[in-house]
């Protein structure tokens, strides 16, 4: 950059040199931003957090494990995972203002390898979840015909085993062959995915998926090029546009014959599957797939709010309203799946699905037995798909916000942030292409269990409240938020830190590994053992993170051993203090008032600047 310096001539005959160049180099850089008000920065997390998984994961997982008797082990994870572990990353992110990975660089620098984990499952998501997206927009395109093409067996892509099972004449004299297939499942292996054998065979790539792809990338893409001054105002629409769906089609569903024994087989307890370990295994990992913990989305939310904003409480209603959300979500779908049960004379454990089941097989084969079908296929996809935008484009936020904090002095300029974005949208893109290949399907279904399974997550949050609770000391992170909200919050939650959360995420771990069972798809295509092998590489590299750090920041840092652990444990001393520590340099304390947020650059001296390592 050329600049031209200006001379002055002071009366002594001193010269004044006035560096124009760095000045204007200094003015390049762009504020961080912050959320306009509350109301953003809440409807932001709930977007984020209430997404796919609350309509088509948390039913089935509720009628699976036991019904209302499922909402024990849930309440118990979610109280001593889920609410701690939350309200850790939001208030990490408004204390140090800083993204996924900066935020643990300052709070405590050997563990800024929790950030780089979480960045990489974060890439796996926007890489995958946008796929469902894509199926979505795909299936509500085909809604507009006149009849829904997942209707009946009169279609090119229909196979001779499909059979009408609402209007065929051999479904009702009992003579429909053993491989017939319902013309839903053929829309969607057929023509939706057109699904080869296997991973090893992934055909080409679908064009209209790619297409639909695209037309959801762009739209994620406009929703947050400008940062927080865009994604506050899109999410007014995003995250409450969802809930009207909801409602409409909890009213249609619950008016529908067969709706009341779907609500009652959905809710109806059995104590004696508590017994069963895999069900608290769902129970925790549903809290922290569905509570977005380990992912840095939270911390990044977090770190635009304002330093006095009471994220204590915001917390708190926010993993309220995602229960709610999930538990409303079950009327609604499992009274619509009685209706199917009732019509087609079978039980409702015979219709119920969860995933990509539930919403591209048994919910079209639903809207097909409803008057106005078309209607209603429209507005369940109009709510996936903003059930899933908002997760999606904070997911793509929270990354950006990682770098831009990272590499401030390259990112925070005009213009930079919107090439960031750009070039993270086209290489998800193109490597999205691969998921929507002939054999995507089998790549999706890796990515979804192991890039991003309940096993990454739990180790995540192990490391997480370790750091808080025992190395940066939970006293004095209490202390912070004190500072910030002006209260302590309920000494229950630091008990979570130090022994609750750590031991139930440990155990959890654990049993997640000694009950793996390897990938099958539909439970019947097993995968080769490299395709086990890529999916394994895939969990690992982002757990790896954290030890490899570690090790390379000890080697990196000099000193003695004992001195090299007391400044990588060292919180970083820009970071505002409390207000009750702070003296001046004389030794006399200083008084501030309340809300007044300590100057990063001020000379103070705290009482506590040792760590608790």
């Amino acid at each position: 950059m050329e600049c031209k310096a200006s001379w002055d001539m002071e009366p002594n005959g001193d010269l004044i040199v006035e560096e124009k160049a760095v000045e204007k180099e200094e003015e390049e850089l762009q504020d961080r931003g912050q959320w306009t008000n509350k109301v953003e920065f809440v409807l932001s997390v709930a977007g984020e957090i209430i997404g796919l998984g609350n309509v088509w994961r948390f039913p089935y997982l509720c009628y699976k494990n036991g019904g209302g008797a499922f909402f024990i082990p849930y309440l118990i994870f979610l109280f001593a995972c889920g609410i701690p572990v939350f309200l850790l990353e939001t208030a990490l992110g408004q204390y140090t203002s800083q993204g996924g990975i900066t935020a643990w660089r300052k709070i405590c620098p050997i563990f800024e390898g929790i950030g780089y984990a979480s960045q990489v499952i974060e890439s796996y998501l926007n890489i995958y979840y946008i796929i469902i997206l894509a199926w979505a927009l795909f299936y509500l395109f085909n809604s507009f015909a006149a009849v829904l093409p997942w209707a009946n067996c009169n279609n090119p892509w229909n196979s001779e085993h499909c059979v009408d099972f609402l209007n065929s004449t051999s479904w009702e004299n009992g003579t429909v062959t053993a491989n017939a297939t319902s013309p839903v499942i053929e829309f969607w292996e057929n023509r939706a995915l057109g699904i080869t054998d296997g991973i090893h065979n992934l055909g080409t790539v679908r064009w209209e998926l790619a297409l639909c792809l695209l037309l959801a990338w762009i739209i994620c893409y406009f929703c947050i090029w400008k940062g927080v001054k865009s994604t506050g105002k899109v999410v007014y629409f995003t995250a409450t546009f969802p809930y009207l769906m909801l409602i409409v089609l909890l009213i249609r569903g619950v008016t529908l014959p067969g709706a009341k024994e779907g609500i009652l087989f959905y809710l109806k307890p059995d104590i004696s599957r508590l017994a069963d370990p895999q069900v608290w295994m769902d129970a925790g990992t549903q809290i922290f797939f569905s509570y977005a913990i380990c992912q840095g989305c939270l911390t990044a939310l977090g770190s635009y709010n304002r330093y006095n904003n009471n994220c204590y409480r915001d917390c708190f209603m926010l993993c309220f309203l995602n229960s709610a959300t999930s538990f409303v979500a079950g009327f609604a779908i499992f009274s619509v799946l009685g209706f199917m049960a009732q019509e087609q004379g079978m039980s409702i454990s015979e219709v119920a699905e969860s995933g990509p089941g539930l919403a591209f097989i048994a919910y079209p084969k639903a809207v097909t037995l409803m008057p106005i079908s078309q209607l209603w296929s429209c507005l369940f996809f109009l709510m996936l798909i903003f059930l899933g935008l908002d997760s999606q484009f904070v997911c793509v936020e929270s990354l950006v916000t990682a770098i831009v904090d990272l590499f401030p002095e390259i990112f925070r300029k005009k213009g930079r942030r919107e090439l960031l974005i750009l070039g993270i949208a086209v290489i998800c893109y193109l490597l999205g292409l691969l998921l929507v290949t002939e054999g995507g399907m089998y790549v999706f279904q890796l990515f979804d269990y192991y890039a991003a399974s309940g096993t990454c997550l739990l180790f995540l949050a192990i490391f997480e409240v370790v750091c808080i609770g025992w190395v940066y000391g939970a006293d004095r992170f209490y202390d912070n938020i004190e500072d910030m909200i002006g209260y302590r919050p309920w000494p229950l939650v630091k008990l979570c830190w130090l022994f609750f959360t750590p031991g139930v995420c440990l155990a959890t771990f654990l049993f997640s590994l000694i009950r793996y069972q390897p990938l099958k798809y539909n439970n019947v295509y097993e995968y080769p053992a490299w395709g086990i092998a890529v999916g394994w590489l895939m969990a690992l590299s982002s757990m790896i993170c954290i030890p490899l750090y570690v090790v390379y920041i000890l080697l990196k840092t000099k000193g003695s051993l004992r001195q090299r652990l007391r400044q990588l444990t060292a919180p970083a001393e820009d970071l505002p203090q409390p207000k009750k520590h702070l003296i001046d340099s004389s030794g006399q304390r200083e008084h501030f008032t309340q809300g007044h947020r300590s100057p990063a650059k001020e000379v103070l001296i705290t009482t506590e600047k040792e760590t608790n390592f």
